[in-house]
């Protein structure tokens, strides 16, 4: 049975508000660094990519256009080490939150069914879990979890993993990718029963920290990890971030044909299609990198200048090895997040309690990257003043 919709958690975000206001009262106004939505232009060649398919009169294909499709397979060849991938196992989404949200009921999951997803994690896997009627657990040793006689282990349908992982810029190294896949594996083994690991890669593209930096974030599909077998295997991407395309809503999946095919027969029946406009303009993001180089510069820039204004000010960063965010906390004894967020607030800069991401988050802060230069100088500013 689903979760009701009387039963549905409160939006997180609502919770932001009055520390908002404090923000806004500031005298130099609002430096809003919490919810990570981009501020940079959209490419032009993107921009313009899309007004060409503006005429269409027809409806799109919910499998993706041959065109986007290939695009993604020759992007995975090109940027995650991941080559060879079979067209018919890529799927454009609605954005990544939709299947974040929805994977689980269209997994067919429900009662007695556990979801597992990281300890810090994005409340969305939880959610959808609920949506389904299924049971969310939060856990990091997933491969313990998954062992047998651990329990609940034999009830695990859908494992999610976060690499590069929203709020702490964790990665999850090839080693670790791979000691998951073979515990999956050996549980369905096990149990005769499926077991997905969905693999949300979406800050693939933004890694700052060595080795990650120069050898790229590993893919779940990555043939040193999944072992040149996708079964039950799916990469979530999103170009929100690399690209400048959250108003787009373009994303897609990719990994196990078989799996994207039952996901393509269910989105069919229920009309979930990236409009065709759109699927064009990823075409094109995906097959260019020059642009996204750029884009990752812009925030490289920033986040030195944040970081260092943190340090200064009191504050330690931790994990932050990829994504969007500095993952932060103040010096010395641990501080409830919400004394954080005041305590920015009172600056005029709003960020992220750690508190939305689980209670293993609960005293740390997100701070976003998605500002303009004047907008982080400033923040820099206030924090170094005190």
């Amino acid at each position: 049975m689903g979760l009701a919709t009387g039963a549905l958690p409160d939006f997180p975000w609502d919770a932001l508000g009055p520390y908002a206001a404090t923000a806004r009262a500031h005298p130099g106004g609002i430096v809003d660094l919490s919810v990570g939505t981009p501020v940079d232009p959209t490419p032009k060649l993107v921009r313009d990519a899309l007004a060409a398919a503006s005429d269409a009169p027809g409806y799109p294909t919910t499998h993706g256009a041959p065109e986007l499709r290939g695009a993604v397979v020759d992007w995975f060849a090109r940027r995650r080490a991941v080559p060879g991938l079979d067209p018919a196992g890529v799927l454009p989404t609605i954005g990544s939150k939709e299947l974040v949200a929805w994977l689980p009921a269209l997994l067919g999951l429900g009662g007695g069914d556990v979801v597992l997803h990281p300890a810090t994690a994005y409340p969305t896997y939880d959610l959808g879990a609920r949506l389904a009627g299924a049971r969310p657990v939060a856990a990091d040793d997933v491969v313990e979890r998954l062992a047998p006689g651990a329990p609940g282990a034999d009830d695990v349908r859908l494992v999610w993993l976060n690499s590069p992982g929203n709020p702490d810029g964790r990665v999850l190294g090839i080693e670790e990718l791979a000691a998951v896949v073979s515990a999956a594996r050996a549980a369905q083994d096990r149990t005769g029963k499926p077991v997905v690991i969905a693999s949300d890669e979406c800050y693939a593209e933004l890694a700052w920290d060595e080795p990650w930096a120069s050898e790229g974030v590993p893919s779940i599909l990555d043939p040193r990890i999944a072992g040149g077998d996708l079964t039950g295997l799916l990469a979530v991407y999103s170009l929100s971030k690399q690209s400048n395309l959250a108003g787009y809503r373009a994303a897609f999946a990719a990994g196990d044909p078989v799996l994207v095919g039952r996901l393509l027969e269910l989105r069919k029946h229920a009309g979930m299609i990236v409009p065709a406009p759109v699927q064009a303009a990823m075409t094109v993001a995906l097959r260019d990198d020059e642009h996204v180089a750029a884009q990752r510069e812009l925030y490289r820039g920033r986040r030195e200048v944040l970081r260092a204004a943190l340090e200064r000010s009191g504050h330690v960063v931790d994990g932050s090895h990829a994504g969007l965010y500095l993952w932060t906390r103040p010096q010395g004894l641990p501080q409830d997040c919400w004394a954080t967020v005041s305590g920015f607030a009172e600056r005029g800069i709003l960020v992220a309690p750690g508190a939305f991401y689980g209670p293993a988050a609960a005293g740390h802060v997100r701070v976003a990257l998605t500002a303009t230069d004047e907008q982080v100088d400033e923040a820099a500013r206030r924090l170094v003043a005190g």
